[in-house]
Parts: C-alpha cells; sequence; structure tokens
C-alpha cells in the first residue's frame, strides 16, 4: 500500500509536469504564428529564431519526461529486495527515501518520505546497501533498518 501511494505520488509529478511543457509548447506554437504574420525584417527573423530554439529546447524536456515516465512504469510492479534498488523504499535511522525519480517528499502518518534519484548524490549512495548498512551523507551518518 505504502509503496502504491509513493509510485502515485510518482506518476502524478511527471502527468503534471508533461502538462506544464505540452502547454508551453501550444504557446511557443502560437507565437510562431503570431511572428510568422509579422514582416518587421531582421527583429522578425530574430525573433522567429528565438521562439525555435525554445521550442527546441522544450522537445527535449518533453522527451526525456517521456523516458521518466516509461521507467516509472517499468518499476511500478517492483518486487521487494534484500538490497536497494530503483525502486525500493529505504527506511533509516534518519529519513525514509524512495528510489525513484526527484519528486519532492510527501508526508504519509506523519512520516516523510523523500524521492530521489538513483543517480542523485545520495541515491547512489544508497544503491546496493542492505540493512544495518551505513551510509554518510550531509555530515550525517544514517543506518538503514529497512528496505521495502
Amino acid at each position: 500500500m505504502l509503496k502504491k501511494k509513493l509510485h502515485s505520488h510518482c506518476d502524478n509529478y511527471i502527468r503534471e509536469k508533461l502538462k506544464v511543457l505540452e502547454k508551453r509548447k501550444k504557446e511557443l506554437k502560437l507565437a510562431l504564428e503570431s511572428e510568422d504574420k509579422s514582416s518587421a525584417g531582421d527583429k522578425h527573423e530574430t525573433g522567429r529564431a528565438m521562439i525555435q530554439i525554445e521550442r527546441e529546447k522544450l522537445g527535449k524536456q518533453i522527451s526525456l519526461n517521456e523516458q521518466v515516465f516509461k521507467k516509472l512504469i517499468s518499476f511500478e510492479k517492483n518486487i521487494n529486495t534484500d538490497v536497494v534498488c530503483l525502486g525500493s523504499i529505504v527506511i533509516t535511522d534518519n529519513l525514509n527515501y524512495y528510489l525513484s525519480i526527484p519528486a519532492g517528499f510527501l508526508k504519509i502518518e506523519s512520516k516523510m518520505y523523500y524521492f530521489v534519484s538513483p543517480i542523485s548524490p545520495i541515491g547512489m549512495l544508497l544503491l546496493g546497501k542492505k540493512i544495518k548498512d551505513q551510509i554518510y551523507f550531509n555530515k550525517r551518518t544514517s543506518k538503514i533498518l529497512e528496505i521495502k
């Protein structure tokens, strides 16, 4: 149940991010169409070029987020293991983590869970660890109490 709630938070986070990016994409398309109607010479060409650069950046962001969404689906049914991996919930004596995507944090039943990417500094420290292993991060030692 806990893993389902955490995974759902990630899913909603990515869907919301994609909505914002798609909205921005539509705005840029309208801006480009508006620029097409203008005929102000060099200023017109500069405006078009700037909009096109923004559209390309946005396209890359959308693509990256769609890839993240696909990865998110892939570890949705992750089984519990004795070793921390993508999709693990890691309970330490200090903080609780969900190794997934960087999606902030969520409070469930008075406990905070932090969403971290496996390629983040803390995520890399956690990967492959087992119960009773310790990690040192932000000048603090944490002991892994549980892996779900």
